[in-house]
């Protein structure tokens, strides 16, 4: 598929979905796991580009995965305050549908490379969420995780959901430390657009687990 029609397809999936619970499986290293998580459901991938973390890929790694996406899933690139370099390398040769930050990234940086972003906000104590959506009104969603002092995602451990204002809760895609035990009482109370799991669907780090995604996606639909 060229990349106009593979915009088109991208464009109809988002139009045929609405606004159903979209999933995306996160931390994935290997084109195998990517294959699963869409088979079994998931809408997206996600691949980490932040040498700081277990489940970081190469872009030969990334590539490699990238040939899992097909039909209307989407492959997310998740960065750390990388710079615009690093990024545009990656963006060369690895064909990401979307980007997603996790450091301290502004807004003009992050709608500079000419595709859709996710904003991921560590949920720590203070944290001000409907003055950061509207900072990142050009977000396509706020991803909202655990915060934990040098981890960026994939932590395993949840934060205090009632946080989630219900007037941003159209714009929110939840992540930290999700799984298919409680992803249903998650998506019951915040009522999100998404969520998002790493760790939660892993049989060890970077290495997901069929019969885990599975769960978690069919706990997550059911729930809505």
């Amino acid at each position: 598929m060229d990349v106009c029609k593979r915009r088109e397809a991208v464009k109809l999936a988002v139009s045929v979905q609405g606004r159903a619970m979209q999933i995306k499986i996160c931390g994935v290293t290997r084109h195998d796991d990517a294959a699963v998580a869409l088979s079994e459901g998931a809408n997206a991938i996600g691949c980490v580009f932040y040498p700081g973390s277990p489940r970081s890929v190469t872009v030969k790694q990334a590539r490699e995965i990238s040939f899992a996406v097909t039909g209307l899933g989407l492959m997310v690139g998740l960065f750390v305050n990388a710079s615009e370099q690093q990024i545009e390398e990656v963006l060369t040769s690895v064909p990401l549908h979307m980007l997603q930050f996790h450091g301290t990234e502004s807004p003009a940086f992050c709608e500079q490379f000419g595709r859709p972003y996710i904003k991921a906000i560590a949920m720590s104590e203070g944290v001000d969420l409907l003055k950061e959506n509207d900072r990142f009104h050009s977000a396509s969603a706020l991803l909202l995780d655990s915060a934990h002092e040098g981890q960026f995602g994939g932590s395993g451990t949840t934060f205090d959901w009632s946080r989630v204002l219900p007037e941003v809760r159209d714009r929110i895609v939840l992540a930290g430390g999700l799984s298919a035990e409680n992803v249903a009482a998650a998506v019951a109370q915040v009522k999100p657009v998404a969520v998002d799991v790493s760790s939660g669907v892993e049989r060890m780090k970077g290495i997901k687990d069929r019969a885990k995604i599975r769960a978690f996606i069919n706990a997550a639909r059911a729930a809505v």
